[in-house]
Order: structure tokens, then C-alpha cells, then sequence
């Protein structure tokens, strides 16, 4: 009898063209789901009768309530190396295996500069009134050269991002609370003084943090009445580390000129949730690690997890 795969979140319905799955296909049957599980009880049904599962990034808790109800799951594969979603201890009390997969930062990177730059020129606002026969012209952009870009975080993204800005002619600022004037220099960049004169020198901010306690609410309403009038935040890391009330506050107010936003404090996000409607703001659902190139590393080491962990020697093994 065959193994059964669960392939979550497969939104786009490419998980099995992404990668060859045929070397699997005398032991699994590999199910995809194209919709999104809202709540534990929903997801709790639809696994009960699988052996592995597939899960993308930290979409998709597996607290120890959920893993004590899968007494089929076995194998549990999350796409990249690092995951505070899943609860390990459960996992292996409840004997199941845990396997990552490689991911690279690049497509990350390169949404920041399409959030930025979409921002900058007004490209949807433009693109939409030439399509429908709007005002030709009715957008000013913000130029990029000689403009100050300040990153809050300077690792594997954020240096990548500010290689980018340099090349624009920008003034590159970082900020982190571990940040180094040596490692700042070696980038090319500016070591701000302190997180508030980051945000208040800047004319385009981005966040490139991981989550965790101190990043928390790391951008309340005190920092985010620090930014210019004329100032940009884009955030493609995680939602939490800006406060989405006071976010939304400053764009109705226009306190600032725009957001540019990839990642949402629940997702996929509620067809009333207030982002949908805010004002100055260019979203994206969560596209920062969405390409062909990750999807085939995801996918296809999956598939090389999947084989290792039947042939009883499991590989990339989490945390």
C-alpha cells in the first residue's frame, strides 16, 4: 500500500510540475491542496489520512495539538531551513520526522525593488488609467538618485538589498541591534546612530528582520510617526514587526506618502480584512519567496527528503 503526500498551499496548482516526482510514484501518491486550511480543526480533517506532509515556509502552524491528531504523519517537510512554526519536541514525541529544504534569498530581493519601485513611479495607478482610459499622466515618481534608503536589518536579504540601492545612487543607512560599523562598512553602507534617526533621515525604508521577541512591534506608532510625510516603508520580512493598526492609520492619513507590503498579520488574508482597501499602499500576497527557481529547489528536494527518509536515512533534518 502506498505512502499518501499531502503538497499544502499549493495555490497555484504547480507543485507537481515544479519538480519530477515520478522516482516516487511506486511508493506515494502525492495529493496537492490549491486552497488554504483557515483553522486547525479544517486541517486536522484533511491530513488524517496522510503519512507525509508537505508545508510551505511558516504558513501553516503544526503546534502540538495538530500533530497529536495526525497519528498517520510521519515525515513532515517544510520548504527552507528554518522554521519557529512547528513544534519539534511534539514531533518527535509523537515519532515524526522533521525535513527542510534549501531556499535563496534572491527572489525576496527582487520583490523589495518591485514594491519600492512600483511605489516610487505610481506604477499601478498609472498602468490602470492608461488601461481604462483614464487622465494621462496624473503621477509625479520619486526619484530614486541621491535619495536616502535605510534598511532595517543588513543580513543575506538586506545587504543584497542595499548592493541594489547603491547602484541607483542612493544613500544607503542600515540599522540592527546587532549591526557593526566593520560589517556596514564592508557592505558600502551607512551604520545609522540608532533605529529613530534610521527612520527619520530616510526617504524609502525597508525591513529585512527576522521575527522573534525583539522584533516584535519593532515599528509602533511613535517610530512610524518618525518617517517623513514624503517617505516610503516597504516590508517584505514579516507583519508583526510593524504594528498593522498604526501602519493603517498613517496610510487613511496620509502621514506618510505610501507601503509597500508583501507579508500580513493572517493570511491568506480575509476578503474585509482593511488591508484590502488601504489607501497608498501596494500589496502582494506574499510573493517574496514565490518563483521558479525556489518552487523547483522546494519541490525537488522534497522529492530527495521524501526518498531519504524511506530508504531510513532522512537528510536536511529540522531544527
Amino acid at each position: 500500500m502506498r505512502l499518501r503526500c499531502a503538497v499544502l498551499d499549493d495555490f497555484q496548482n504547480v507543485a507537481t510540475k515544479a519538480a519530477d516526482w515520478s522516482p516516487l510514484a511506486d511508493d506515494v501518491e502525492v495529493v496537492p491542496f490549491t486552497t488554504h486550511f483557515p483553522d486547525e480543526d479544517t486541517l486536522a480533517a484533511a491530513l488524517a489520512d496522510f503519512d507525509i506532509v508537505v508545508t510551505l515556509r511558516e504558513r501553516v502552524p503544526f503546534p502540538a495539538s495538530l500533530i497529536a491528531r495526525l497519528p498517520r504523519l510521519k515525515l513532515l517537510i517544510a520548504s527552507g531551513m528554518r522554521n519557529t512554526v512547528i513544534d519539534y519536541a511534539a514531533a518527535e514525541a509523537h515519532g515524526v520526522t522533521v525535513c527542510g529544504t534549501a531556499s535563496t534569498s534572491t527572489p525576496p530581493v527582487e520583490l523589495t525593488w518591485a514594491l519600492l519601485l512600483g511605489l516610487a513611479r505610481g506604477l499601478v495607478e498609472e498602468s490602470n488609467a492608461l488601461r481604462s482610459g483614464g487622465p494621462w499622466q496624473q503621477t509625479v515618481g520619486a526619484d530614486l538618485h541621491g535619495r536616502r534608503l535605510g534598511l532595517l536589518g543588513l543580513g543575506k536579504i538586506g545587504s543584497r538589498v542595499a548592493r541594489v540601492g547603491l547602484a541607483f545612487g542612493m544613500h544607503v543607512t542600515a540599522w540592527s541591534q546587532n549591526l557593526t560599523k566593520e560589517y556596514a562598512d564592508e557592505v558600502g553602507v551607512h551604520l545609522a546612530a540608532s533605529k529613530e534617526d534610521l527612520l527619520a533621515d530616510s526617504d524609502f525604508v525597508s525591513i529585512h528582520l527576522a521575527l522573534s521577541d525583539r522584533t516584535r512591534g519593532l515599528l509602533g506608532p511613535a517610530e512610524i510617526a518618525l518617517l517623513k510625510p514624503t517617505a516610503y516603508l516597504v516590508n517584505t520580512s514579516r507583519a508583526a514587526i510593524v504594528d498593522q493598526d498604526a501602519l493603517l492609520s498613517a496610510l487613511h492619513e496620509g502621514r506618510i506618502a505610501g507601503a509597500g507590503v508583501d507579508v500580513f498579520d493572517v493570511e491568506p488574508l480575509p476578503a474585509d480584512h482593511p488591508m484590502r482597501t488601504a489607501p497608498r499602499l501596494l500589496a502582494t500576497p506574499h510573493l517574496g519567496y514565490v518563483s521558479q527557481a525556489n518552487y523547483a529547489t522546494y519541490y525537488g528536494q522534497a522529492v530527495e527528503d521524501i526518498q531519504a527518509y524511506l530508504a531510513g536515512a532522512p537528510v536536511r533534518r529540522l531544527p
